[in-house]
């Protein structure tokens, strides 16, 4: 094992924001962003993926995410290493600021992989799992309540909170494939700045 990829040995790996993408974007088959709710201020020139095979997770669609990484991972027919990374928010000031509601989608993607048997979760990924399975129950309280949503608030975008929430409305495991919209790649991201 590397000492500077620490979680290369696990399966699926967590990490934040585009340090944490750059963490672990060399060594996965597949870079899921877990992005909630909109950004607040501004954000960062678009990073491109270039070959790296990168998709972006809401609020309604981890069900469906892991079911895509499982079919890639029976195309494959080897072990498909996931990396999930909760794109996160920026402070005022400019510094890194993690959005809660990024941590508990990470989480659902990674609860979600963990129930189609894709559980061979890093210590840091294992943490957004435990707390998302812990608090499933309040996932939308605690989103139009966390900072991001307190902020988008009061910069009048309401409606862009009650969208995003809207997509995290309870389902039982067979309705999410007709929940979700296709997976999609995406070429490249702007992440908060």
């Amino acid at each position: 094992m590397s000492e500077s990829l620490p979680q290369q040995k696990y399966q699926v790996r967590f990490d934040v924001g585009l340090a944490g993408f750059q963490a672990l974007a060399e060594d996965a088959d597949v870079i899921i962003l877990a992005d909630a709710l909109p950004t607040v201020g501004d954000t960062a020139p678009a990073t491109p993926f270039g070959e790296h095979l990168v998709i972006v997770a809401d609020l309604g669609n981890p069900a469906r995410v892991a079911q895509w990484v499982l079919a890639q991972q029976t195309e494959k027919a080897d072990r498909f290493s996931v990396a999930v990374v909760a794109v996160g928010e920026r402070r005022r000031d400019g510094s890194p600021r993690p959005a809660v509601e990024d941590f508990l989608l990470a989480g659902e993607v990674i609860d979600e992989l963990s129930r189609l048997g894709i559980d061979h979760c890093s210590p840091e990924a294992a943490a957004p799992s435990a707390g998302f399975l812990g608090l499933h129950r309040a996932l939308r309280h605690l989103v139009s309540a966390s900072e991001t949503a307190v902020a988008l608030r009061a910069a009048g975008r309401a409606e862009e909170i009650r969208a995003a929430i809207d997509l995290a409305r309870p389902h039982a495991p067979a309705d999410a494939a007709q929940q979700s919209a296709e997976i999609r790649r995406v070429r490249e991201f702007r992440f908060p700045a």
